[in-house]
């Protein structure tokens, strides 16, 4: 699977995450935050790694 596939195929996963983490840190804040926030990206970029790191074990035990 090429980058390009990967980025289609996930694309809509990522942007409901920061959809999410932008909602849930203006939440914390009391007021609207920007999606490029600092918090709400290094939260996204958390997420997306624990989530790649779960989906290659889950691969590796398949072999």
């Amino acid at each position: 699977m090429s980058v390009a596939d990967l980025v289609k195929r996930e694309g809509p996963w990522i942007k409901k995450i920061i959809a999410d983490e932008t909602w849930l840190c203006g939440e914390r804040r009391g007021k609207p935050v920007d999606p490029k926030d600092k918090e709400v990206q290094d939260k996204v970029c958390d997420i997306i790694i624990e989530k790649s790191s779960d989906l290659r074990r889950l691969a590796e035990r398949a072999d």
